[in-house]
């Protein structure tokens, strides 16, 4: 290996006008013993360095056969090579330090700080002087030189060397269609780079301090939609066994945690022994309350799987391997849970996809597994590969990254949104949000106005670190000065003097509810089933549960329906709420905490879920799954006698609403007679405005005095 790199560093001795100073005896008379030593340390980073070179030109081989094209981003190349490249650092870096001025030996550096970290200044330093010294030090110094300066946000100087290297290609005899297409890519990004660093987005970017991020990467976060958990991925020195990956000397992945307290985040910690293991253990995704875990593992039988683990209680169970619908023998990495947690979607790079890596959709099936994946297709899905998928919880936005579309370099991080039956063309987030090199991995919380990712930018705790952004808006127009003002209205007198207009920063259509289910009399926390249903479907959409520990639950809810909630436990009363949220309501969180009452005589809760017609005691057709859980409790429970009471607000006179409110009940006990319940078990009784709940002086007040209650007589 070394005899052959070495014929390669020698290849262009016919440059006999380069700048550059060669490791020869002439050229450092009065230093023999010192050359002799830089020498022997030339020999030694050669020696790595192609074996280096050989693997990181291997991958990029078989890169091309596998998805014949090109380009392959900083992110694919996953450690090529990467152990060599820092085992030649040392003995380069010693060489150079005796002698800065070779053009080869810089060349070689910038290769090593390329791949090991190309932001780094002294990745362009290396190759710029490299190129200083020789410009034909080796055929692609162009390429590297202008994919460096993509890096750093030179977008102008990286197409210029890009256009340089189109020319050697072109002037190639072989031919060098997928060479040609990299380089028209890479300078489509520095032209959609231009464009978007020319018009930044308005962002707060900050780190998410040292209670998440350390000397050692921090990547991979996953939130929970209130932001009070976040799952990642990290590689740090307690990681379970302790040991180091070969590949790449560094720690085995593991997943940490951490929650806020007081609106600040605590020290993170490892998972649990059930997730982590002494290989690698990397977050995949989270659902949206933060009891479901998707991890990926490399077993090396196949190309990395998908696995689920649940929270429950206080600890994780086993991670579970999710069926052969997922999981192939290809690579398989990020998932995403809708919502509802009826859809899964996640990446996949098997065959007969688009792309290098596509973004799949599984259904939950009849029998709670998930069916046959589906390509969510080519509006999406690029040749170039898509990863990093995320559903935000208003149940209609996608965020992913990909290299296609008008990326800037690498993967950009997209938006799409779900309209009509299917994904809208993705939007670029913009810079900075996006830049040259990968953006991998980008979460947002359930208001839509913040999101969480991973960089290796200046300034952080090292490696790779978490960060927020924030997302501004617009910017606001600026005010005249009040000089300014005042000489504007004398020559242009007005009669009202407009401030800078209202920005609006956008947020998500959604609500998310949360709270602590207990017991009513002794205040434990309870395990209970929630069931989530489309009011005017009659639909259950989805069920959740408590944590058994905490008894906390979390349920996201999309604008555009009217939602009823359901809290059951066997052995108590159910509890229901309701949500009417139209298309056009906007991020709210409601807390929530519902006190389950055991089934006993004085018993009482109120059905939130049961509609009547405006000013009429007729039953809407929404109220059928309220009704059929009083049914089912009833018939559970035959030897139950209930009232069912119906209560008004103050509005309209005391005999109307008297007379409203007794109508209502017998409604809703003539339904339950028809459905078979038998009509002495059932007393209905109309209050009225006698015994309201609270206020009548406001809308939401009134509202709840509006309610049909039921209440235990017997038991």
């Amino acid at each position: 290996m070394k005899k052959i790199y070495l014929l390669t560093f020698c290849s262009f001795a016919f440059t006999l006008f380069s700048q550059t100073v060669e490791f020869e005896k002439d050229n450092f008379p009065s230093k023999k013993e010192e050359l002799k030593i830089a020498r022997k340390q030339l020999d030694v980073g050669i020696e790595f360095y192609g074996q280096a070179r050989e693997e990181f030109n291997d991958f990029k081989k078989q890169f091309i056969s596998t998805t014949k094209h090109l380009p392959i981003s900083h992110h694919d190349y996953r450690g090529s090579g990467i152990t060599n490249f820092r085992n030649a650092l040392a003995p380069l870096n010693t060489a150079n330090n005796f002698n800065p001025n070779n053009a080869r030996l810089n060349y070689m550096l910038g290769m090593v700080w390329f791949v090991t970290e190309p932001s780094n200044p002294l990745t362009l330093k290396h190759f710029e002087q490299a190129y200083a010294l020789d410009k034909k030090v080796e055929a692609d110094i162009c390429y590297w030189l202008a994919w460096t300066y993509q890096f750093n946000v030179r977008w102008d100087e990286a197409i210029a060397k890009y256009n340089e290297y189109l020319v050697f290609l072109n002037l190639k005899a072989k031919n060098n269609v997928t060479e040609i297409e990299d380089i028209n890519k890479k300078i489509s990004e520095c032209q959609n780079g231009k464009l978007f660093s020319a018009n930044p987005e308005r962002v707060f970017v900050d780190n998410l301090g040292s209670a998440i991020n350390t000397p050692y990467p921090e990547y991979g976060a996953a939130i929970t939609a209130d932001e009070e958990t976040i799952m990642f991925t990290a590689r740090r020195d307690n990681t379970m066994g302790g040991k180091k990956d070969e590949g790449d000397n560094k720690y085995f992945e593991d997943v940490y945690i951490s929650t806020k307290l007081n609106g600040k985040w605590q020290p993170s910690k490892p998972l649990s022994k059930n997730v982590n293991t002494e290989s690698h253990d990397a977050v995949a995704g989270l659902s949206l309350d933060g009891s479901k875990l998707f991890i990926y593992r490399d077993l090396a039988k196949d190309g990395g799987d998908l696995y689920e683990t649940t929270l429950f209680g206080t600890d994780w169970e086993p991670p579970i391997h999710l069926n052969k619908n997922i999981n192939t023998k290809y690579h398989e990495n990020t998932a995403s849970l809708s919502y509802d947690g009826r859809q899964l979607y996640f990446v996949t790079n098997k065959d007969a996809g688009i792309g290098e890596g596509d973004i799949y959709v599984c259904e939950l099936d009849a029998k709670g597994e998930w069916g046959p994946a589906k390509n969510i297709g080519a509006d999406i899905n690029t040749k170039y590969g898509e990863d990093g998928v995320y559903v935000h919880p208003d149940g209609k936005t996608m965020y992913f990254s990909s290299k296609g579309h008008n990326s800037m370099g690498g993967y950009d991080i997209f938006k799409s949104e779900f309209n009509n039956g299917k994904w809208g063309k993705p939007v670029n987030l913009g810079y900075p949000i996006n830049g040259p090199d990968d953006d991998v991995f980008f979460v947002v919380a359930g208001s839509g106005s913040r999101g969480y990712f991973a960089s290796a930018k200046q300034g952080g705790f090292g490696d790779q670190d978490l960060y927020r952004i924030t997302f501004l808006g617009p910017e606001k127009q600026p005010l005249l000065n009040t000089q300014d003002q005042l000489l504007a209205m004398i020559a242009n007198p007005v009669s009202n003097l407009k401030t800078e207009n209202i920005v609006e920063v956008k947020v998500a259509k959604l609500t998310i509810l949360k709270g602590v289910v207990t017991d009513a009399k002794t205040t434990k926390p309870l395990e209970a089933s929630i069931d989530l249903i489309d009011n005017d479907k009659n639909i259950i959409l989805a069920t959740f549960k408590s944590n058994s520990s905490t008894g906390k639950y979390l349920v996201t809810l999309p604008s555009g329906k009217n939602y009823g909630i359901a809290v059951k436990r066997d052995g108590y009363l159910f509890h229901s709420e309701n949500f009417n949220l139209p298309d056009n309501a906007d991020f709210q969180e409601f807390n929530k905490d519902v006190a389950l009452k055991k089934i006993e005589i004085g018993s009482t809760i109120v059905l939130r879920n049961i509609f009547f017609d405006f000013d009429k005691a007729t039953i809407r057709p929404e109220s059928a799954n309220e009704l059929e859980r009083l049914i089912k409790l009833l018939n559970d429970n035959p030897t139950l006698k209930i009232e069912l009471g119906s209560h008004t607000d103050s509005k309209g006179s005391d005999d109307y609403n008297l007379k409203l409110s007794d109508n209502r009940s017998k409604s809703v006990v003539d339904y339950l007679i028809t459905k078979g319940i038998n009509a002495g078990r059932l007393v209905a009784k109309g209050y009225g405005e006698t015994k309201p709940i609270d206020t009548n002086d406001s809308d939401d007040g009134r509202q709840n005095n509006r309610r049909t209650e039921f209440k235990i007589l017997e038991k």
